[in-house]
């Protein structure tokens, strides 16, 4: 019988390899977590924040750091883990962000026997019955698959008008790699979610869920042929866009065959000046066309990076110049739903009222803030961004000098990451498909400026939404007027937060109350450090038995010493 699913995902069903693997990805979560909780919960505790605080930046760089060679030895999911990671500014320090920013997803190929087993499996024939001829060595190795060029016999040449294709393979055993890496994630994530210096801030897993749902889409390929279809046909009557055609009939959920649409990778650029193509001129042909994407059709290619983008020469008059852009590889593929456009319409319209109130209010309507969220701290950074840069148009940023960009991003980012909020799954792959549109844009231009194409868009998204911009500037002002008639309601508010405690009010019992507070957090602390370190020895231990018995008997310190400062100032 088939093991389903859950099992696969348990390491007492698969091979010993996988199950070393799950235990590998498990000790090194542990162990780190183990770290973070001594630095940032018991030396603050113990009067050393001071130790802390200097630490920390190196502490977080090491950490990506050996996070990223453990991606790289293990392959697998941990490359995506990698640069899911590298993406959430929302929740994650620079350190790490800026540290897994290059992490490739690139591995040693698979030989080619191990690929011909799984291919004439899923195929249900031998490679010489189904193509002609099937090249050996892969032109590309990734950590979930790689792709061969092969040709089609002469009755599928006749069928589907194509002779020269590519030929995508998953790495065999990945799927159970898959399953036993997210099994892995979760265990981590549950873990995360018992501490509340995480769980205030963060959903972690939730944030494991959502990394879920797109790798397995990634590891099904009739998924991802469904994808280049339904792109095909949103870009069908623009002729400056390419995209391969599909062999359904050579295709499977691991086997995916294409069109060899393979031409000049769009940052190749002495291929493209040999060519006759001026670099210059692709740019904000590019970027219109991902920005139709992403606020027009609501579609996207969320992995628009420099291998998943050729030019394609053609005669000027098929495409108005003298190249089409061609995009490959639809596993990676991004909607923004109505209602989320609604919230980005909204959220605009607050930003050009330069209305910090109505951004939170747009945020919370996308989903974006957790429930714990401090609305009015976000408010009052959100007021903060408006008063320094609010009142410039788009060439007027331009002129301001980076630096004060940058000091501003490394207030506000502290700002942000100190708030319980995280990006929807939506909108992390908006702002990867942006990152890697304006990196490409700029290796093909280093003088093009991504507001240029962006200002459009903007303004179509407001009058679409109430008409015009001066309409939805008047609804604001019209909404600050009712202000005045709410005052009650922010009676009733500050009653509310009198009474939760969120607004404090000096007096010797509340004194008294907190002191208990305070030394009863000190024994959580000693209790919870106590718990990180046995569940860490526990781990541990199964594969190094000295220092998981370490780490188990260390564990008796912080919690004698959580009884012992609860006792000491009674």
């Amino acid at each position: 019988m088939t093991p389903s699913r859950a099992e696969r995902a348990d390491p007492v069903h698969v091979t010993p390899d996988i199950s070393a693997r799950y235990r590998r990805i498990l000790r090194f979560a542990a162990w780190h977590l183990t770290l973070t909780w001594w630095f940032e919960l018991v030396l603050p505790r113990l009067g050393m924040a001071g130790i802390a605080n200097r630490s920390r930046p190196k502490r977080m760089r090491r950490f990506a750091q050996r996070f990223h060679v453990l991606a790289v030895e293990l392959g697998g999911l941990m490359i995506k883990v990698g640069q899911f990671m590298s993406s959430r500014l929302d929740v994650l320090p620079p350190e790490i962000t800026e540290e897994l920013e290059g992490l490739q997803d690139e591995v040693p190929p698979v030989s080619f026997p191990a690929i011909r087993i799984l291919a004439e499996t899923e195929l249900g024939a031998p490679l010489e019955s189904v193509f002609a001829w099937v090249d050996q060595t892969p032109i590309a190795a990734a950590s979930l698959g790689q792709v061969h060029r092969a040709h089609l016999l002469p009755n599928d040449i006749a069928d589907t008008g194509l002779n020269n294709v590519v030929v995508k393979v998953q790495r065999p055993g990945i799927s159970e790699i898959v399953d036993v890496d997210l099994a892995a994630l979760r265990k981590v994530g549950g873990w995360l979610s018992h501490i509340r210096l995480v769980s205030k801030r963060v959903n972690a897993p939730a944030l494991v869920e959502e990394f879920a749902t797109t790798s397995l889409q990634e590891i099904d390929y009739l998924h991802e042929a469904a994808n280049l279809e339904r792109f095909a046909t949103e870009f069908a009557d623009d002729a400056g866009v390419l995209v391969p055609g599909v062999v359904w009939e050579r295709t499977t959920r691991q086997v995916l065959t294409l069109e060899d649409v393979t031409a000049i990778k769009i940052t190749d650029l002495p291929a493209l000046r040999s060519a006759g193509i001026d670099p210059t001129q692709i740019a904000p042909v590019f970027a219109s066309i991902m920005f139709d994407q992403l606020f027009t059709l609501g579609f996207f290619h969320a992995d628009p990076h420099p291998g998943n983008i050729f030019l394609t020469p053609v005669p000027t008059a098929a495409a108005g110049h003298p190249w089409k852009l061609t995009f490959v590889d639809f596993g990676m593929m991004g909607e923004v739903p109505p209602a989320t456009r609604s919230g980005l319409r909204k959220l605009l319209i607050a930003a050009a009222a330069r209305d910090g109130k109505g951004l939170v209010a747009a945020i919370s309507n996308i989903g974006v803030l957790v429930p714990s969220a401090n609305t009015a701290e976000l408010e009052r950074a959100m007021t903060q961004l408006f008063a320094r840069f609010g009142g410039m148009g788009f060439a007027e940023l331009r002129e301001v000098d980076p630096r004060e960009f940058r000091d501003f991003a490394a207030e506000f980012g502290d700002v942000v990451r100190s708030l319980p909020f995280q990006l929807p799954e939506n909108f992390l792959l908006i702002i990867r498909a942006m990152s890697l549109t304006s990196g490409v844009c700029s290796s093909l231009d280093p003088r093009f400026n991504l507001w240029d194409s962006v200002e459009p868009y903007a303004a179509q998204l407001l009058r679409e939404e109430r008409g015009n911009i001066v309409k939805d500037v008047a609804a604001q002002m019209l909404d600050a007027a009712a202000g005045t008639f709410r005052l009650p309601k922010r009676l009733d508010g500050l009653l509310a937060s009198l009474e939760d405690g969120s607004v404090s009010v000096t007096n010797p019992r509340s004194e008294r109350q907190m002191a208990r507070m305070n030394r009863m957090l000190r024994l959580g602390v000693g209790a919870l450090i106590f718990g990180a370190l046995l569940i860490s020895g526990s781990v541990v231990r199964a594969d190094d038995l000295v220092l998981g018995s370490v780490l188990m008997g260390v564990s008796v310190v912080p919690l004698v010493f959580g009884f012992w400062a609860g006792r000491r100032r009674r």
